[in-house]
């Protein structure tokens, strides 16, 4: 269901958030990214209708309750199907897909690689928690190696998937990796995917107190550093694609950008005016119509 949120002449972060209040469990790594979101968007000055938001099944997807933006709940592992129509039909707007690991890397990875290629203006965030937790601890495809869930009591026996390696490699523009517990570092990877022109990825560590509780949150601090504080320069794929598989330490901050043409702005219907701004009035389908006569 598509919900519409009320105009504002000058936004905070407050404005990005509705009245119903979370269900998160007490802990949840989504508290933090959904607080560094609603900064981000009113540090970029955006009002609420100038954002529409798609949101996968799952815990990351109930956040379509609590955003006061255009909003759109898709089936599992679809939200880019709709976002990729939301931004193609109205350019103007900032664009943001939401999901899980589960959904994201795994129903949705058909979805996911080919809008890598295609480098449409959309913002994908991916809560990654390492579980199916809405459906109470399943192996997802991002969970370690061994991992006793409940639909693998006697360990995981797959390799995990590594989502920001593959949008390196399929065509994503801007790939970071974030964590849900530095919300003023998370909200400002939000503002620079936001503004990038072109697909962007954020993965963001997100501890999860229920299904993955195994002192996650104290090993994500120990583990986590900031790749600001070095001297890496994210322009480089190959190295990119090193620093995203590793797990000693955990890189947080941008690893890949690069500016090349968006989908949109090569379509010569579109690059005027937004399609949802046209008039279609003078629209003449007669001869398009002959053939099915």
């Amino acid at each position: 269901m598509l919900s519409r949120p009320h105009k504002i002449i000058m936004s905070t972060e407050q404005e990005f958030i509705t009245s119903i209040k979370p269900t998160w469990c007490p802990g949840c790594g989504n508290f933090g990214i959904w607080t560094a979101l609603c900064k981000a968007l009113a540090e970029l000055e955006l009002e609420p209708h100038q954002v529409a938001m798609v949101f996968d099944i799952g815990c990351c997807g109930n956040g379509a309750s609590w955003h006061n933006v255009y909003g759109f709940h898709s089936l599992h592992g679809r939200p880019l199907p709709v976002a990729y129509a939301v931004k193609l039909a109205n350019h103007d707007l900032k664009v943001i897909a939401v999901s899980g690991d589960g959904g994201g890397y795994g129903e949705g990875t058909n979805h996911f690689i080919h809008t890598c290629r295609g480098n449409v203006d959309i913002t994908y965030i991916i809560h990654n928690n390492h579980r199916y937790s809405l459906t109470t601890g399943q192996a997802s495809p991002t969970t370690e190696t061994g991992a006793e869930t409940k639909s693998t009591p006697a360990g995981l026996i797959e390799h995990p998937f590594n989502g920001m390696q593959v949008a390196i490699t399929c065509g994503a523009t801007f790939v970071a990796q974030g964590y849900a517990d530095q919300v003023d570092h998370l909200k400002e990877l939000f503002k620079e995917a936001i503004q990038h022109p072109g697909f962007s990825l954020v993965d963001i560590l997100q501890p999860c107190v229920i299904f993955n509780d195994k002192d996650i949150r104290q090993q994500y601090q120990q583990k986590v550093y900031k790749l600001e504080d070095s001297d890496y320069r994210p322009d480089d794929k190959l190295k990119a694609y090193q620093k995203a598989a590793e797990t000693e330490k955990l890189p947080i901050g941008v690893l890949y950008r690069e500016i090349r043409p968006t989908y949109e702005s090569q379509l010569s219907q579109i690059k005027k005016k937004p399609l949802a701004k046209q008039e279609i009035k003078k629209v003449d389908i007669s001869n398009f119509l002959k053939e099915f006569k």
